[in-house]
Protein backbone atom coordinates (compact mmCIF):
# COMPACT_ATOMS: atom_id res chain seq x y z
CA UNK A 1 0.00 0.00 0.00
CA UNK A 2 1.57 3.75 -0.85
CA UNK A 3 -1.18 5.55 0.54
CA UNK A 4 -2.40 9.06 -0.67
CA UNK A 5 -0.43 10.20 -3.81
CA UNK A 6 -0.65 13.13 -6.31
CA UNK A 7 0.38 12.61 -9.66
CA UNK A 8 1.30 15.32 -12.36
CA UNK A 9 0.58 15.08 -16.42
CA UNK A 10 2.94 17.76 -18.25
CA UNK A 11 3.75 18.47 -21.50
CA UNK A 12 6.23 20.99 -22.84
CA UNK A 13 8.44 21.87 -25.54
CA UNK A 14 11.45 19.45 -25.42
CA UNK A 15 14.38 20.53 -23.88
CA UNK A 16 17.89 19.39 -22.03
CA UNK A 17 16.67 18.42 -18.63
CA UNK A 18 13.50 18.48 -18.27
CA UNK A 19 13.15 14.56 -16.02
CA UNK A 20 15.89 16.27 -13.14
CA UNK A 21 14.17 19.44 -12.91
CA UNK A 22 10.54 17.44 -12.15
CA UNK A 23 12.23 14.81 -9.93
CA UNK A 24 14.24 17.44 -8.21
CA UNK A 25 11.03 19.42 -7.23
CA UNK A 26 9.36 16.34 -5.63
CA UNK A 27 12.93 15.39 -3.66
CA UNK A 28 13.34 18.90 -2.46
CA UNK A 29 9.99 18.83 -1.00
CA UNK A 30 10.61 15.34 0.79
CA UNK A 31 8.55 13.38 -2.13
CA UNK A 32 9.08 9.64 -2.78
CA UNK A 33 8.60 9.16 -6.48
CA UNK A 34 6.20 5.88 -7.05
CA UNK A 35 6.16 5.54 -10.80
CA UNK A 36 7.57 7.85 -13.81
CA UNK A 37 7.47 7.43 -17.46
CA UNK A 38 7.60 10.05 -20.24
CA UNK A 39 7.57 10.23 -24.14
CA UNK A 40 9.37 12.51 -26.23
CA UNK A 41 7.36 13.10 -29.87
CA UNK A 42 10.37 14.54 -32.08
CA UNK A 43 7.95 15.31 -34.89
CA UNK A 44 6.32 17.78 -32.37
CA UNK A 45 9.27 18.68 -30.36
CA UNK A 46 6.84 17.51 -27.55
CA UNK A 47 8.06 16.11 -24.15
CA UNK A 48 5.26 14.55 -22.14
CA UNK A 49 5.65 13.11 -18.74
CA UNK A 50 3.40 10.86 -15.79
CA UNK A 51 4.95 11.17 -12.50
CA UNK A 52 3.28 9.76 -9.05
CA UNK A 53 4.68 10.29 -5.95
CA UNK A 54 3.17 9.79 -1.91
CA UNK A 55 1.96 12.32 -0.43
CA UNK A 56 3.00 10.81 3.41
CA UNK A 57 6.07 12.92 4.15
CA UNK A 58 5.69 15.45 1.56
CA UNK A 59 6.66 18.35 2.74
CA UNK A 60 3.83 21.05 0.60
CA UNK A 61 0.52 20.72 2.13
CA UNK A 62 -2.03 20.00 -1.07
CA UNK A 63 -3.53 23.46 -1.63
CA UNK A 64 -0.04 24.64 -2.26
CA UNK A 65 1.59 21.95 -4.44
CA UNK A 66 -0.18 23.53 -7.84
CA UNK A 67 0.82 27.08 -7.35
CA UNK A 68 4.95 25.97 -6.26
CA UNK A 69 5.04 23.87 -9.53
CA UNK A 70 3.41 26.62 -11.73
CA UNK A 71 6.93 28.99 -10.66
CA UNK A 72 8.72 25.98 -12.55
CA UNK A 73 6.11 25.27 -15.40
CA UNK A 74 5.59 28.75 -16.54
CA UNK A 75 9.55 28.90 -17.78
CA UNK A 76 8.39 25.48 -19.70
CA UNK A 77 6.01 26.63 -21.11
CA UNK A 78 4.31 23.76 -20.13
CA UNK A 79 0.40 22.26 -19.90
CA UNK A 80 -0.22 20.33 -16.91
CA UNK A 81 -2.18 19.20 -14.79
CA UNK A 82 -1.99 17.20 -10.49
CA UNK A 83 -4.64 14.51 -9.20
CA UNK A 84 -4.52 13.22 -6.26
CA UNK A 85 -5.83 9.28 -5.56
CA UNK A 86 -8.39 10.28 -2.81
CA UNK A 87 -10.38 12.33 -4.88
CA UNK A 88 -13.44 10.42 -6.39
CA UNK A 89 -14.82 11.39 -10.01
CA UNK A 90 -18.39 11.69 -10.79
CA UNK A 91 -19.40 9.90 -13.53
CA UNK A 92 -22.77 10.36 -15.92
CA UNK A 93 -23.28 7.70 -18.32
CA UNK A 94 -25.64 8.72 -21.26
CA UNK A 95 -27.51 5.77 -23.08
CA UNK A 96 -30.16 5.12 -25.74
CA UNK A 97 -31.72 1.52 -26.27
CA UNK A 98 -28.76 -0.72 -26.16
CA UNK A 99 -27.67 -1.90 -22.55
CA UNK A 100 -24.38 -3.62 -22.84
CA UNK A 101 -22.49 -1.10 -22.34
CA UNK A 102 -23.93 0.38 -19.49
CA UNK A 103 -24.66 -2.74 -17.82
CA UNK A 104 -20.83 -3.51 -18.14
CA UNK A 105 -19.46 -0.18 -16.45
CA UNK A 106 -21.88 -0.36 -13.38
CA UNK A 107 -21.09 -4.25 -12.60
CA UNK A 108 -17.17 -3.03 -12.86
CA UNK A 109 -17.75 0.33 -10.89
CA UNK A 110 -19.81 -1.81 -8.24
CA UNK A 111 -16.39 -4.26 -7.97
CA UNK A 112 -14.60 -1.82 -7.44
CA UNK A 113 -12.48 -1.98 -10.79
CA UNK A 114 -13.83 1.79 -11.75
CA UNK A 115 -12.99 4.15 -8.77
CA UNK A 116 -15.68 6.62 -9.26
CA UNK A 117 -19.23 7.48 -8.26
CA UNK A 118 -22.13 7.20 -10.71
CA UNK A 119 -25.03 9.01 -9.28
CA UNK A 120 -26.57 10.08 -13.11
CA UNK A 121 -28.21 8.50 -15.94
CA UNK A 122 -29.07 10.28 -18.93
CA UNK A 123 -30.98 9.10 -22.20
CA UNK A 124 -33.31 9.72 -24.91
CA UNK A 125 -35.35 7.17 -24.80
CA UNK A 126 -37.01 5.38 -21.87
CA UNK A 127 -35.83 1.27 -21.72
CA UNK A 128 -33.05 1.35 -19.74
CA UNK A 129 -34.78 3.39 -16.65
CA UNK A 130 -35.21 -0.16 -15.03
CA UNK A 131 -31.33 -0.47 -15.00
CA UNK A 132 -30.99 2.85 -13.01
CA UNK A 133 -33.49 1.84 -10.46
CA UNK A 134 -32.15 -0.89 -10.06
CA UNK A 135 -28.64 0.27 -9.57
CA UNK A 136 -30.03 2.70 -7.17
CA UNK A 137 -29.23 5.43 -9.42
CA UNK A 138 -30.93 8.71 -10.66
CA UNK A 139 -32.31 8.46 -14.46
CA UNK A 140 -33.48 11.52 -16.38
CA UNK A 141 -35.37 10.91 -20.00
CA UNK A 142 -34.15 14.20 -22.45
CA UNK A 143 -35.47 12.89 -25.66
CA UNK A 144 -33.83 14.86 -28.49
CA UNK A 145 -35.18 15.72 -31.59
CA UNK A 146 -33.85 18.00 -34.41
CA UNK A 147 -36.09 20.74 -33.22
CA UNK A 148 -35.19 21.09 -29.49
CA UNK A 149 -31.46 20.19 -29.26
CA UNK A 150 -30.42 23.73 -28.09
CA UNK A 151 -32.56 23.00 -25.37
CA UNK A 152 -32.19 19.80 -24.17
CA UNK A 153 -28.65 20.39 -24.23
CA UNK A 154 -29.02 22.82 -22.10
CA UNK A 155 -31.00 20.92 -19.30
CA UNK A 156 -28.55 18.19 -19.49
CA UNK A 157 -25.95 20.72 -18.95
CA UNK A 158 -28.23 21.97 -16.00
CA UNK A 159 -28.01 17.96 -14.57
CA UNK A 160 -24.18 17.93 -15.19
CA UNK A 161 -24.01 21.07 -12.76
CA UNK A 162 -26.17 19.58 -10.09
CA UNK A 163 -24.89 16.50 -9.60
CA UNK A 164 -21.22 17.43 -10.18
CA UNK A 165 -19.83 15.86 -13.04
CA UNK A 166 -16.44 15.42 -13.90
CA UNK A 167 -16.81 12.93 -16.93
CA UNK A 168 -19.80 11.80 -19.69
CA UNK A 169 -19.56 8.13 -20.73
CA UNK A 170 -21.22 8.41 -24.62
CA UNK A 171 -21.63 4.38 -23.60
CA UNK A 172 -23.96 3.66 -26.95
CA UNK A 173 -25.80 7.04 -26.73
CA UNK A 174 -26.69 7.31 -30.21
CA UNK A 175 -27.04 10.96 -30.70
CA UNK A 176 -24.57 13.39 -32.14
CA UNK A 177 -23.39 16.08 -29.90
CA UNK A 178 -23.04 20.29 -31.13
CA UNK A 179 -19.90 21.84 -30.60
CA UNK A 180 -21.72 24.63 -28.64
CA UNK A 181 -21.94 21.73 -25.70
CA UNK A 182 -18.30 20.40 -26.42
CA UNK A 183 -17.29 23.67 -26.04
CA UNK A 184 -18.87 24.12 -22.20
CA UNK A 185 -17.86 20.53 -21.54
CA UNK A 186 -15.21 18.74 -22.75
CA UNK A 187 -14.29 15.97 -21.06
CA UNK A 188 -16.33 13.16 -22.56
CA UNK A 189 -15.64 9.82 -23.53
CA UNK A 190 -17.51 7.76 -26.27
CA UNK A 191 -17.59 4.41 -27.42
CA UNK A 192 -17.66 3.76 -31.29
CA UNK A 193 -18.07 0.19 -32.54
CA UNK A 194 -15.55 0.23 -35.49
CA UNK A 195 -11.76 0.07 -35.84
CA UNK A 196 -11.57 4.24 -36.65
CA UNK A 197 -10.46 5.64 -38.44
CA UNK A 198 -12.73 2.87 -40.57
CA UNK A 199 -16.02 3.23 -40.86
CA UNK A 200 -17.49 6.80 -38.95
CA UNK A 201 -20.81 7.63 -38.50
CA UNK A 202 -23.83 5.33 -38.48
CA UNK A 203 -24.20 1.45 -39.23
CA UNK A 204 -19.69 0.11 -39.05
CA UNK A 205 -20.94 -3.30 -38.98
CA UNK A 206 -23.09 -3.10 -42.01
CA UNK A 207 -20.66 -1.17 -44.03
CA UNK A 208 -18.04 -3.68 -42.59
CA UNK A 209 -20.10 -6.58 -43.77
CA UNK A 210 -20.39 -4.94 -47.28
CA UNK A 211 -16.52 -4.52 -47.28
CA UNK A 212 -16.23 -8.14 -46.55
CA UNK A 213 -14.13 -7.13 -43.88
CA UNK A 214 -11.31 -9.37 -42.02
CA UNK A 215 -11.40 -7.86 -38.63
CA UNK A 216 -13.42 -5.35 -37.05
CA UNK A 217 -12.69 -3.28 -34.13
CA UNK A 218 -14.15 -0.80 -31.61
CA UNK A 219 -13.04 2.58 -29.99
CA UNK A 220 -12.86 4.39 -27.45
CA UNK A 221 -12.01 7.89 -27.89
CA UNK A 222 -12.64 11.78 -26.27
CA UNK A 223 -14.97 13.46 -27.72
CA UNK A 224 -14.44 16.59 -30.12
CA UNK A 225 -16.88 18.63 -32.11
CA UNK A 226 -15.56 16.86 -34.99
CA UNK A 227 -17.58 13.52 -35.47
CA UNK A 228 -15.57 10.27 -34.39
CA UNK A 229 -12.30 12.56 -35.21
CA UNK A 230 -10.84 12.93 -31.42
CA UNK A 231 -8.13 11.43 -29.89
CA UNK A 232 -8.20 7.83 -29.29
CA UNK A 233 -7.67 6.44 -25.93
CA UNK A 234 -7.96 2.60 -26.96
CA UNK A 235 -8.82 0.26 -29.37
CA UNK A 236 -9.40 -3.77 -30.08
CA UNK A 237 -9.91 -5.97 -32.65
CA UNK A 238 -10.88 -9.27 -33.73
CA UNK A 239 -11.47 -11.55 -36.24
CA UNK A 240 -14.40 -11.98 -38.52
CA UNK A 241 -14.84 -14.04 -41.72
CA UNK A 242 -16.78 -14.99 -44.73
CA UNK A 243 -18.87 -16.98 -42.90
CA UNK A 244 -20.14 -14.33 -40.19
CA UNK A 245 -22.91 -12.01 -41.26
CA UNK A 246 -23.90 -8.68 -39.84
CA UNK A 247 -25.65 -10.09 -36.61
CA UNK A 248 -22.24 -12.21 -35.71
CA UNK A 249 -20.56 -9.01 -36.78
CA UNK A 250 -22.92 -7.16 -33.98
CA UNK A 251 -22.36 -9.96 -31.58
CA UNK A 252 -18.59 -10.10 -31.72
CA UNK A 253 -18.54 -6.42 -32.14
CA UNK A 254 -20.37 -5.65 -28.45
CA UNK A 255 -17.86 -7.91 -26.57
CA UNK A 256 -15.31 -5.77 -27.64
CA UNK A 257 -16.51 -2.20 -26.95
CA UNK A 258 -17.74 -3.42 -23.35
CA UNK A 259 -13.98 -4.04 -23.13
CA UNK A 260 -12.29 -1.50 -25.07
CA UNK A 261 -14.82 1.21 -23.42
CA UNK A 262 -13.59 0.26 -19.68
CA UNK A 263 -10.38 0.34 -20.24
CA UNK A 264 -10.51 3.90 -21.47
CA UNK A 265 -12.74 4.70 -18.72
CA UNK A 266 -10.14 3.27 -16.53
CA UNK A 267 -7.07 4.73 -17.79
CA UNK A 268 -8.69 7.91 -17.59
CA UNK A 269 -9.53 7.44 -14.12
CA UNK A 270 -6.52 6.77 -13.39
CA UNK A 271 -4.79 10.01 -15.05
CA UNK A 272 -2.66 7.77 -17.69
CA UNK A 273 -3.37 9.52 -20.82
CA UNK A 274 -2.23 12.81 -22.31
CA UNK A 275 -3.97 14.41 -24.84
CA UNK A 276 -1.77 16.14 -27.73
CA UNK A 277 -2.37 17.54 -31.45
CA UNK A 278 -5.91 15.40 -31.56
CA UNK A 279 -4.09 12.55 -30.35
CA UNK A 280 -2.78 10.77 -26.80
CA UNK A 281 -0.05 9.40 -25.05
CA UNK A 282 -1.32 6.47 -22.59
CA UNK A 283 0.72 5.78 -19.98
CA UNK A 284 -0.11 2.17 -19.14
Amino acid sequence: MTGVTATLLISCPDRKGLVAKIANFIYSNGGNIIHADQHTDFSAGLFLNRVEWQLDGFNLPRDVISPAFEAIAKPLEAKWEIHFSDTVPRLAIWVSKQDHCLLDLLWRQQAKEIPAEIPLIISNHTQLKYIADQFGIDFHHIPITKETKAEQEAKQLELLEKYQIDLIILAKYMQILTPEFVSKFSQIINIHHSFLPAFPGANPYQRAYSRGVKIIGATAHYVTADLDEGPIIEQDVVRVSHRDDVSDLIRKGKDLERLVLARAVRLHLQNRVLEYDNRTVVFA
